[in-house]
């Protein structure tokens, strides 16, 4: 009988294991993610019933509807993973849905990242700024862009070939 090899990322565990064990990590990142989104939402809610609210006209206005649009949607994508584990916990599908969710965390933090950089603009307008509002916003989103992709990609690739 031929001895087995041990996986080459270090870690010997069955599909299922690995799929509970990424679907913990998920769930850590959605936590940090998603309570951000949420107070961010729910801060947002609360601005319509403020006075300086009735000041806002035309872009800014606008600009409003859209970053508390995002924000829902930021938040709504955000929380799919739980959604998706109630409906197919127990379906023996959990790699599957492990992937599906990450996909969709991922969208999230996507949508976050413009849902801030869009409320920095909206802030930094009312505040009094102008083009320099659109400066910092957009300074803000390619910073989140260099964090959240650049940097990791780096790694990805000094990291060399993935091994499975």
């Amino acid at each position: 009988m031929a001895e087995q090899q041990p996986p080459a990322d270090g870690r010997d565990e069955t599909p299922e294991e690995r799929a509970d064990r990424l679907w913990t990590d998920l769930l850590q990142e959605v936590r940090v993610a998603q309570t951000g989104a949420q107070i961010m939402f729910g801060f947002l809610l609360t601005v319509v019933f403020t006075e300086r609210f009735t000041t806002l006209h035309g872009f800014d206005r606008a600009l409003y509807v859209g970053v508390v649009t995002l924000g829902a949607i930021a938040t709504g994508t955000l929380m799919a993973p739980v959604s998706y584990h109630r409906l197919l916990a127990g379906r023996h599908i959990k790699p599957r849905m492990v992937a599906a969710a990450a996909r969709m965390v991922s969208l999230g933090v996507v949508l976050l990242g413009l849902n801030v950089g869009a409320a920095l603009l909206l802030l930094l307008k009312v505040a009094g700024l102008t083009w320099g509002a659109w400066v910092i916003a957009g300074a803000v989103l390619a910073w989140f862009a260099v964090c959240w992709v650049l940097v990791p990609v780096v790694l990805l690739r000094r990291s060399g070939p993935r091994r499975r």
